[in-house]
């Protein structure tokens, strides 16, 4: 397990929030960062068929035009009863001509669970990869899972994506009802930065 000992990073995302809570988790460790939009990188395709595939994708690009070394991160959920899916396509199901509709992707969901008249519980895992990535092609990868169940009718108006239908293992309410620092407390990515935090920063 390489330790990272450089001074500046790169976040490969365009996601404001998510570049905070990744910078407020390393501030302990004396690293900056800085995001692709910082660089005016654009998305890379994502053209693997595995969460790692598709973040090895977006971190190794991003190293390749800054020549920084690059964090990135791929999640979704998988579901039990259709065989994985949505997967590496969860934001897929949400897309529409005019952005994402993720009510839209859960209705989805729990019609094709009902169609194929799946058992229950209806297990789900929300799973979320973090590829840490070097100038000289090295790379660490850390895989973070929270498991749960799916529920219907969707509840709560916290969080986003899936969160209003998931009941994660060991709690009666879905993310969409829990508080939001709970929820990070709890979730795959802070399963899976806990991992990287211990592999390469500790």
């Amino acid at each position: 397990m390489r330790k990272f000992d450089g001074k500046e990073l790169l976040i490969a995302t365009h996601n404001r929030g998510k570049l905070e809570e990744i910078a407020d988790l390393l501030s302990p460790f004396g690293v900056s960062v800085s995001s692709n939009a910082d660089h005016g990188l654009p998305e890379p395709e994502e053209t693997e068929t595995t969460f790692t595939g598709n973040a090895r994708i977006k971190a190794h690009a991003a190293v390749k035009a800054t020549g920084l070394p690059a964090l990135s991160d791929d999640s979704g959920i998988t579901v039990d009863g259709l065989d994985g899916a949505p997967g590496v396509y969860t934001a897929d199901w949400a897309e529409t001509p005019t952005g994402r509709d993720f009510e839209m992707a859960m209705t989805r969901t729990w019609a094709e669970l009902e169609a194929r008249d799946a058992a229950h519980p209806r297990l789900a895992q929300f799973r979320c990869c973090l590829v840490l990535a070097w100038p000289d092609g090295h790379d660490e990868v850390f895989e973070g899972v929270m498991p749960g169940q799916l529920v219907w009718p969707m509840r709560g108006d916290q969080g986003h994506g899936y969160d209003p239908i998931f009941q994660p293992d060991g709690y009666d309410i879905t993310f969409g009802e829990m508080d939001r620092w709970e929820k990070n407390r709890i979730s795959h990515r802070a399963d899976a930065f806990a991992k990287l935090i211990e592999g390469c920063f500790a």
